[in-house]
């Protein structure tokens, strides 16, 4: 049994998703006739995300978010599963790279019943820990903006260079 203190789901709920997964993954196949492979499901997203369609190495798979499940279950099940599904159905079936939420997106998710797809969800996250991460002060030729730790480490370790939207002047940490 699982321990709904570290993991929100019950197997009941995990087999559940998994069901959803897999009949998606079947309707794609019979529509598009494809021989989609089932995915590997991983319930390791935190945060704001509800779920990702991950390809690397060659190797695809599912990770969802198990607390946002447990809180939304049904909104899960009808919106995030297709949603990911949908993203894992353009991958194979399109050898160039499509816009992640673009014109074979939206038919596949039609295909799954959604008539007016949204890339974002509307789920209310109220108490859920959310990580901020911490902002730094640039400078260019009209003002000061804040940049996040990721571009700040990417200037400090990697030599990245940033612009100014308004000026176009580069970015320093100093004025």
């Amino acid at each position: 049994m699982t321990d709904t203190t570290l993991f929100p789901l019950s197997e009941k709920q995990i087999a559940i998703i998994r069901k959803k997964t897999t009949e998606c993954i079947t309707k794609a196949n019979k529509h598009y006739k494809l021989k989609l492979q089932p995915l590997d499901i991983h319930f390791d997203v935190h945060g704001t995300s509800w779920g990702y369609f991950v390809r690397k190495n060659g190797h695809c798979l599912l990770r969802y978010n198990p607390t946002l499940f447990a809180r939304h279950f049904r909104e899960g099940l009808e919106d995030t599963i297709p949603h990911e599904v949908a993203h894992y159905v353009v991958d194979q079936r399109f050898q160039r790279r499509r816009k992640p939420h673009g014109v074979e997106w939206r038919e596949v998710m039609r295909l799954f019943g959604i008539e007016n797809p949204r890339a974002t969800h509307q789920t209310p996250l109220d108490g859920l820990d959310i990580r901020r991460q911490r902002r730094y002060v640039y400078y260019c030729g009209c003002g000061e903006t804040r940049l996040s730790a990721t571009r700040h480490n990417r200037i400090v370790y990697k030599g990245a260079r940033y612009f100014c939207r308004k000026c176009k002047q580069p970015l320093s940490p100093e004025k």
